[in-house]
């Protein structure tokens, strides 16, 4: 059987645990030691095979208690409730990486670190993403809630403006930096402030992202 043909294109952002900079963008171990972490999508144009996710927003939460690559972590999907049937088995195959090459793509690569994978959640999303602002929010009620805003000069409170260039990144080619703040009770807590963020416009494939 082949492998579902598929492409995501928008806008997405993710808000972690660690410093600014996350240290797993330089093969480095996490600030703490542990993982914990939102991505938001905002899906501008997108198909799973012939099933159109045009204007479709999706999450995913995730958390180790340890480095990603040591695995036993935790994830769960949130799919916008708008999504019809087809559509949100696509969406949730999609963010499980099961049409994923392994290794080319974050999605697959994190799914594959994750040894429990919770019932995904059908829900009203309010989200909106400003990649120029490097500002972002993400709602879900009784679930989560990110905003991302620019970092700031500690002495003067100028905004600060930082980039990320990885040619052969796993989660995008560039990205704007920023600080980012969550507090979520779905499956599992996350909750951390002023941390590290970072918002890409790209498409996905199975071959991983491009600019």
């Amino acid at each position: 059987m082949s492998k579902p043909s598929w492409s995501i294109k928008g806008t997405h952002f993710a808000n972690c645990n660690c410093d600014f900079g996350c240290p797993c963008q330089f093969n480095a171990l996490p600030t703490d030691g542990t993982c914990k972490a939102i991505v938001a999508w905002d899906i501008e144009q997108g198909y799973y095979n012939d099933i159109s996710l045009d204007g479709l927003k999706v999450a995913t939460l995730y958390s180790w208690e340890n480095p990603i690559h040591e695995g036993q972590g935790q994830m769960q999907v949130i799919i916008e409730d708008k999504a019809t049937e087809e559509q949100r088995k696509a969406l949730v195959d999609l963010m499980n990486g099961e049409c994923t090459e392994p290794g080319k793509i974050m999605i697959q690569i994190y799914r594959s670190m994750c040894e429990k994978v919770h019932d995904p959640i059908f829900a009203p999303i309010e989200m909106s993403i400003n990649l120029e602002a490097r500002t972002a929010h993400i709602k879900v009620d009784g679930v989560i809630e990110t905003t991302l805003e620019p970092i700031k000069n500690p002495v003067t409170g100028a905004e600060h403006r930082a980039r990320f260039d990885l040619p052969n990144g796993k989660e995008f080619n560039s990205a704007e930096v920023a600080s980012g703040t969550t507090k979520g009770e779905g499956a599992f807590t996350l909750e951390f402030s002023s941390s590290h963020a970072h918002l890409s416009s790209d498409s996905m494939t199975s071959e991983g992202p491009s600019h």
